[in-house]
């Protein structure tokens, strides 16, 4: 019971955890990449190459790869579409951090749980029972948790930690260069409700065909083939695509294994198991922990309205969770009933007859 606990419900949640944490940092890292003069449509192409290359022996060494069927015209053409949503939404995302900031990102991506939560009851993903208190738990944990975000990001109050004197990397200069903010607005919004629509089709993927190394080894390549047609189209053949050994190289590698490889295997195997409301609900963690890496390695002064936010999407995040154990806990023991109750009535009948002899 302790592992199976564990690999259900504690080994997903800490990896999502992780996951918001490590793209925190990297949108970070990206927005330093740009400073220095890095295309950001160049960047997914180099990025998701990477995560490709990577992952290149996933689909000829894979053990579930030689159980399950082979891939089909339908699977391929699922996987086509997921790679255009996947594209389309790291080029209009990398635009809209390039013109606004990784904050900025942070806080829009909370329409990501709302937006994947009607999706899933519109495509029957999740179902809804307002009567029901794991339903009530999850829509009102849902409102609670996007709201926190909101006030995290609209609300500052007075200061609570000071920033230190010199941080090691400058938050001013992350921030200096949003010479289009509401450009970089529309475009993360737009970012985050293609977001979602990428859940949903994943989803649909991996109850089909369940293998995530696979399946993901040819969503990146769709994503780098798809992002360089557009890189040629935009860029053709300039200086663009020179990458100088700093923080852009740096940037580019560390996004193809920690971003489009790492986090794309966790974020498709969360899916697989838990579904695609549970990986959206970690999107409003971001603006938190963006505020306390913040404060921690950036010298950033923290806020009374970030603790007051992280403290509203806490009550929120775990609201939802209790909603999907219940659900959890009552398929289970609906499956274990008719198990429990012919176990309960064997011994009776066996009695029965024992008193009959």
């Amino acid at each position: 019971m302790a592992g199976r606990y564990c690999c259900r419900d504690v080994l997903p949640f800490t990896a999502m955890v992780t996951m918001e944490c490590v793209n925190v940092g990297l949108n970070t890292l990206f927005k330093a990449a740009t400073l220095k003069g890095m295309n950001n449509h160049v960047f997914v192409v180099y990025a998701y190459a990477v995560a490709a290359l990577v992952l290149l022996p996933a689909p000829f060494f894979s053990h579930r790869s030689r159980v399950l069927p082979p891939l089909n015209s339908s699977i391929a053409c699922k996987i086509g579409l997921l790679g255009l949503i996947g594209s389309s939404s790291q080029i209009i995302g990398y635009t809209g951090i390039k013109y606004s900031s990784p904050t900025l990102a942070s806080a829009i991506s909370n329409l990501t749980p709302a937006f994947t939560f009607v999706l899933a009851i519109i495509f029957r993903m999740e179902k809804v029972a307002l009567r029901k208190a794991s339903s009530q738990a999850k829509v009102w944990g849902t409102i609670v948790s996007v709201t926190g975000a909101f006030v995290v990001t609209l609300y500052k109050g007075p200061p609570i930690i000071l920033a230190s004197s010199s941080p090691s990397i400058s938050l001013q200069t992350l921030h200096s260069s949003n010479s289009n903010w509401v450009l970089g607005g529309v475009c993360l919004t737009i970012e985050y409700i293609l977001v979602p629509m990428w859940y949903i089709v994943q989803a649909q993927i991996m109850k089909e065909y369940p293998a995530e190394l696979t399946v993901v080894f040819f969503y990146n390549l769709c994503v780098s083939i798809v992002a360089a047609i557009v890189s040629l189209v935009t860029e053709g053949t300039s200086s663009a695509w020179r990458v100088e050994p700093n923080v852009a190289l740096a940037s580019i590698i560390c996004s193809g294994l920690f971003g489009s490889c790492l986090n794309n295997v966790v974020h498709t195997w969360a899916l697989h198991h838990k579904g695609p409301v549970f990986v959206a609900m970690f999107k409003p963690l971001s603006i938190a922990i963006a505020a306390a890496m913040g404060v921690l390695f950036l010298g950033d002064t923290l806020h009374l309205g970030s603790l007051i936010g992280a403290a509203i999407i806490s009550v929120g995040f775990y609201t939802v969770m209790w909603g999907k154990a219940q659900e959890e806990i009552g398929k289970d023991f609906e499956i274990g009933s008719p198990e429990t109750s012919s176990s309960h009535k064997a011994p009776l009948l066996q009695s029965y007859k024992n008193e009959q002899v």
